[in-house]
């Protein structure tokens, strides 16, 4: 098989944030020292030598980048700094692009402008959205008497509008998972068509690898980053379900009393992901730690949405039970347009992506190693009667 070089490819990594990856001259300790490589697997190293060749075709065809969890111990030791781990960082920046094929992920990854337009261009929608329901209703579903969210803004319609905009995102993550399905797996080794079955008997991977990241846990000895990441995806997948599914329960004019579920479940999922953005948002400033010196736009979207957003919720539902009718339509309104600028912008890239491309990754990965081990069975089985 030909692979075509690109030899702008090295330059072009440079807009998705790699700082020094022409330094490398492929000794392989960044290989050897990282925990998660294989002889299947050689990364970072295989990977910068991809790019330094200019082998676009044989970048895009891998998982090794999702197989990296960003521990920075082969950019610590680098003797060249050449800065390996954010080099697979900006890879997968730049293989995110590349599966949308609408050309967004490019665009918001190298502007940063594009990026500030687009979120705020979601945010007015909903805002817009709310205007025109009180302009046709004469403004007279603003009660002030009392706080009542539900006539202010009626959970029937916001929630038709939270669903029909999921479908759309949702759409747009299939597509662009398709896509990557069609790059990794259409040029598999194998003469033969993969079967079906073994599409399906490694599903319970996927399911493992996206509830748990459990890869995670061989990158190194601290497994306090996995545990907190863990914590962090328990609270937005609850939000998410209580957003998304349920809420014609949740965005409620009822005080509920304390023991009710609903009341522990928001403020479970409030605390940890205010402590964890949070925290990942001062870990960027500092930019102590390895995994924090480099960072682009992009990866601040998701912990600043995420912290502002849940700053907003929770000082609705203090306003709310405080009895402040106009306080609580005011930063109502402001949470829910934080919220959809945050999906509509986010879901295309920066970190929310690897919630879904790692694990599929891991999925893909395992599924070519079934298809080659069932094959070599038979091989080995007409070799043993010659």
């Amino acid at each position: 098989m030909s692979y075509r070089v690109d030899t702008n490819l090295l330059k072009e990594l440079k807009e998705y944030g790699d700082v020094n990856i022409e330094a490398c001259f492929n000794c392989g300790n960044c290989t050897a020292i990282c925990p998660l490589t294989d002889d299947s697997h050689p990364f970072p190293r295989n990977m910068i030598r991809l790019v330094q060749m200019g082998l676009k075709d044989r970048l895009l065809q891998s998982v090794d980048p999702w197989l990296c969890y960003y521990c920075g111990e082969c950019s610590e030791t680098c003797p060249k700094k050449a800065e390996p781990a954010e080099a697979m960082m900006s890879i997968r920046r730049w293989m995110i692009a590349e599966y949308d094929q609408s050309g967004h992920g490019a665009k918001f990854y190298k502007s940063e402008s594009a990026v500030l337009k687009a979120s705020l261009l979601y945010a007015l929608i909903p805002l817009v959205l709310l205007l025109i329901y009180h302009v046709v209703t004469g403004f007279t579903n603003i009660v002030t008497d009392r706080v009542a969210v539900n006539t202010f803004a009626p959970v029937l319609w916001v929630w038709a509008i939270v669903l029909i905009d999921f479908a759309l995102l949702g759409k747009r993550l299939i597509t662009n998972a398709l896509h990557m399905f069609r790059l990794v797996m259409s040029p598999n080794e194998s003469a033969e068509k993969i079967p079906l079955a073994v599409y399906i008997q490694e599903l319970k991977t996927l399911v493992i690898h996206t509830l748990t990241q459990k890869r995670w846990l061989d990158c190194g000895e601290d497994h306090k980053r996995w545990f907190k990441h863990l914590l962090l995806i328990s609270g937005y997948g609850i939000m998410l379900v209580l957003v998304v599914g349920l809420l014609f329960w949740f965005q409620t004019d009822n005080i509920y009393p304390l023991y009710h579920p609903l009341r522990w479940l928001g403020y479970y999922a409030t605390v940890v992901l205010l402590i964890f953005s949070g925290e990942a948002i001062v870990s960027r400033f500092r930019k102590r730690e390895e995994i924090h010196r480099f960072s682009q736009p992009s990866d601040w979207l998701f912990p600043v949405f995420l912290f502002v957003g849940t700053l907003t919720g929770i000082l609705v539902h203090i306003f709310r039970y405080a009895g402040w009718p106009l306080p609580t339509y005011i930063i109502y309104t402001i949470h829910v347009m934080i919220m959809i600028a945050m999906l509509d912008t986010e879901v295309g890239i920066g970190k929310w992506t690897h919630f879904i491309y790692r694990p599929f990754a891991v999925y893909l990965d395992a599924v070519k190693a079934r298809a080659l081990e069932q094959q070599s069975v038979p091989d080995l089985a007409s070799a043993g009667a010659d």
